[in-house]
């Protein structure tokens, strides 16, 4: 799939729009996957295709490591997006979004914290790669 920067920066304010969408019906403090059902409704209802909680394949030595690591959606075939419900963003939880686009070599995760007042300002991270770089 050949995608530019801008296509791919309007998939990513495409995906964040409907986890504001879902934020403002429920608001803060439910558990991740009552956010990950409504966010799949939201997902749909915007046309976009997503495969989700993806196993994501991690290679040693040109080796399968038979672990299990899924990121929460796939969109599009190139848009990690990770949920998560916690009072604080930690550090593994962005390391894990690193992690997944580039073990699946994609340029682009977002990650979403649904326990916010504001997903926009306080709720949402966007990272990028070396793949964004090559991106026209």
């Amino acid at each position: 799939m050949r995608i530019t920067k801008k296509e791919l920066d309007d998939l990513s304010f495409k995906v964040i729009g409907a986890a504001i969408e879902v934020h403002k019906r429920l608001g803060p403090g439910l558990l991740e996957s009552v956010y990950q059902k409504c966010l799949e409704i939201e997902l749909s209802s915007c046309n976009l295709k997503y495969k989700k909680e993806m196993d994501i394949p991690v290679y040693y030595r040109d080796r399968l490591i038979d672990m299990q690591f899924r990121c929460d959606f796939f969109v599009e075939d190139i848009l990690v997006v990770e949920l998560k419900a916690v009072s604080e963003v930690l550090p593994i939880h962005e390391a894990q979004v690193l992690n997944y686009i580039n073990l699946l070599e994609v340029p682009k995760g977002i990650l979403i914290n649904f326990n916010v007042s504001n997903i926009f300002y306080q709720g949402q991270k966007t990272f990028v790669n070396k793949y964004y770089e090559m991106l026209i």
